[in-house]
């Protein structure tokens, strides 16, 4: 018989009386060709397994050569190599968390190639019987679904068994959420008067921006003449490192009298649709009229120390607030309005279903929002009480119309005729 072609499949016996099969899957990082041996007792045990790494070879679905992966190692590797180059600074603290506090303690003693659904589901449990919301189980589902799913793209697995293994489920209506009536914004607003940059609130509650777009808001991006606010970037959560030469005995960075600012006070909207231009009503021009004299004021008064960055919202020195100072004064202002607590967020809920309310067309309702896709519709705005009498008001004058006399007098009609 001729001489097999190179880079063929071979199966042989060896001389210690077992059998033996090479397969080329394909090139190493040198350029040498990646050949992998399997062995077994029977030659028809090794062409087998011969045959399902041609057939692996072929799907590609074939693990890289090399030393295996622990889940440790390759989570430490995709969080600081693939995913912080790469996403915003946001998202990358949420998958850190993830990593760090949940998935790597849980899992990370695991072989990449040998991690299975099942490891994850049960991991997803325990964090739940310790004290973990769904939402948060959920969110390492996420991270280690993202993960996995560049690990496999880049052939270090064959398969990804967190696209396999069943998420934590969301109790939808622990995440439901009421808007602010009318009558609530309109307290809350009188209330937000007493405040340093009320207009803050007002933005919030009429033109539904997120706590970072509204905190990253410049004056460059109003137009007062013209009543256009434009959406451009977002705050981003401050994170610090220690200064100090020595040990200042803060346990956090933040609190270091020299500490040093790791990330941008902010940052791009993370998609294109974020990017967007809304009108002003004139009673919000003329509040954000007012404010920036008041902010003209402080910055005359801090003279040297007052940081021209041109933030819209700002500290009384002109740094951007942070967001936890931000959540913690809208927490006091419920309070002081006297009306229910809510989340920051729900304020952009409320905005939502007051363009309902008012019958704004769904398109233009995702422009002002700043969705990308109608399900974002669906999911922020509310069916309230309002909504709901005015629809079964329609249905009622469409099936009982006044010059009918209602369902009484069709009724007693009906009955006479008869």
């Amino acid at each position: 018989m001729g001489r097999k072609p190179n880079l063929a499949s071979s199966i042989y016996e060896g001389a210690d009386g077992s059998w033996h099969g090479r397969v080329t899957v394909g090139v190493r990082d040198d350029g040498t060709p990646d050949r992998r041996h399997v062995r077994g007792k029977t030659e028809a045990i090794v062409t087998k397994k011969v045959r399902d790494l041609e057939r692996a070879r072929d799907d590609g679905n074939v693990r890289k050569v090399g030393k295996a992966w622990t889940v440790e190692m390759w989570l430490t590797h995709w969080l600081e190599n693939i995913a912080r180059p790469n996403v915003r600074p946001s998202s990358y603290s949420a998958y850190e968390v993830a990593v760090r506090k949940h998935l790597v303690p849980g899992i990370g003693a695991h072989r990449l190639d040998k991690l299975e659904p099942e490891h994850l589901e049960k991991l997803y449990v325990r964090m739940q019987r310790s004290g973990s919301k769904a939402a948060t189980a959920h969110q390492a589902h996420r991270t280690i679904r993202t993960a996995l799913g560049e690990a496999h793209r880049r052939k270090r697995i064959t398969t990804n068994p967190a696209a396999m293994a069943k998420p934590p489920r969301i109790d939808e209506a622990d995440d439901e959420v009421e808007p602010y009536s009318v009558a609530e914004v309109q307290l809350i607003l009188e209330e937000a008067k007493k405040l340093r940059n009320s207009s803050r609130w007002a933005i919030a509650l009429a033109l539904g921006l997120r706590q970072g777009e509204a905190l990253g808001l410049m004056w460059s991006d109003i137009d007062l003449e013209k009543g256009v606010l434009r959406v451009r970037r977002g705050r981003v959560r401050p994170k610090y490192e220690h200064g100090c030469d020595s040990p200042c005995g803060r346990a956090h960075a933040g609190y270091c009298p020299e500490r040093r600012q790791l990330r941008a006070d902010a940052a791009q909207t993370k998609s294109k649709a974020g990017r967007r231009s809304i009108g002003l009503p004139d009673e919000l021009v003329e509040l954000l009229r007012t404010h920036k004299q008041e902010q003209d004021a402080e910055r005359i008064a801090a003279r040297q120390l007052w940081e021209a960055g041109g933030w819209v919202f700002a500290s009384e020195v002109g740094r951007p607030l942070n967001p936890n100072t931000d959540y913690h004064q809208w927490k006091a202002l419920l309070a002081a309005a006297k009306v229910r607590d809510g989340r920051l967020h729900d304020a952009r809920h409320t905005a939502a279903t007051v363009l309902l309310l008012l019958g704004v067309p769904e398109r233009a309702v995702m422009g002002i929002m700043g969705w990308s896709t109608t399900a974002m519709a669906a999911r922020y705005q509310h069916i309230t009480e309002a909504v709901r009498r005015d629809v079964a008001g329609r249905v009622g004058g469409l099936l009982w119309p006044p010059d009918l006399g209602g369902p009484t007098a069709q009724l007693g009609g009906q009955g006479s005729s008869g």
